[in-house]
């Protein structure tokens, strides 16, 4: 067979990263009371992969998170950088408080321990703050909530995020904080009917302190909200907590 006649090779088949735009690719992942998640986001923040998703270890101790991290992560193909939403306080990488997982994350420095597992530079926040990142505009003052197994809280001033307002823990009704009053326990201790009624009290307590222009409710039992919002409030997906992720890497340091 003559060279002009030989069949043309096969095309070689394109990597996960060849077949998307070229830039940073960002592993985003968010670490919950009750589930782990993560996906690949390309260079213009959109979502590359399929959301992965495992339930939180029990008990939640770094160890055990570390580990189920590991193994959700792994299908997600290659990554350049590494965004975390954690739910606690975080100061420069390290968790300080994370009320629904365990006291062994008290000065955990999970940003160095996770780029060690990755080998990839990592940046982590408390994850209202991450959620936020993926729903505010940016004018004015905008505050997010998430309902899950506790209530996260996030505060932005046109698009600055103010770190670690821990609102959840402080006190609101007859003795209970925020998070004793909408939390997961809460939810199944009084029903559902009843716990909507407690988030619309929450509502009607932050708008006059803060005078938000915007409000988003977010978090995995947002779903479940039925209630007459004002115009300043609106449910959110809670993917938001992973596309948030790609703020993380903007030019601006990480807050601290």
């Amino acid at each position: 067979m003559s060279p002009d006649e030989a069949p043309e090779p096969s095309p070689r088949k394109k990597t996960a990263r060849e077949t998307h735009a070229p830039g940073p690719r960002t592993l985003a992942i968010d670490i919950g009371g009750s589930g782990l998640k993560a996906l690949v986001l390309g260079p213009d923040g959109t979502a590359l992969t399929e959301r992965q998703r495992v339930a939180t270890p029990k008990p939640a101790t770094p160890k055990a998170v570390m580990g189920a991290l590991t193994k959700l992560i792994k299908p997600l193909g290659s990554f350049d950088r590494v965004s975390v939403g954690f739910p606690g306080v975080v100061v420069e990488g390290v968790t300080q408080t994370a009320p629904n997982l365990h006291k062994g994350w008290a000065g955990f420095p999970l940003a160095e321990e996770l780029s060690k597992l990755t080998r990839r530079p990592v940046r982590v926040l408390n994850d209202a703050g991450v959620q936020g990142f993926g729903v505010i505009e940016g004018r004015g003052v905008e505050m997010v909530l998430t309902l899950g197994t506790g209530m996260g809280c996030a505060l932005y001033v046109d698009g600055k995020y103010v770190p670690n307002l821990e609102l959840a823990h402080h006190p609101f009704r007859r003795g209970k904080t925020y998070e004793e009053y909408v939390g997961n326990a809460a939810l199944k201790r009084v029903g559902r009917k009843k716990w909507n009624k407690h988030v619309q009290r929450v509502l009607e307590q932050i708008q006059p302190v803060f005078n938000p222009r915007k409000i988003y409710l977010g978090g995995g039992n947002a779903r479940l909200l039925d209630l007459p919002f004002p115009e300043n409030v609106r449910i959110t997906e809670n993917v938001a907590g992973l596309l948030g992720g790609f703020a993380l890497w903007k030019d601006e340091p990480l807050p601290r």
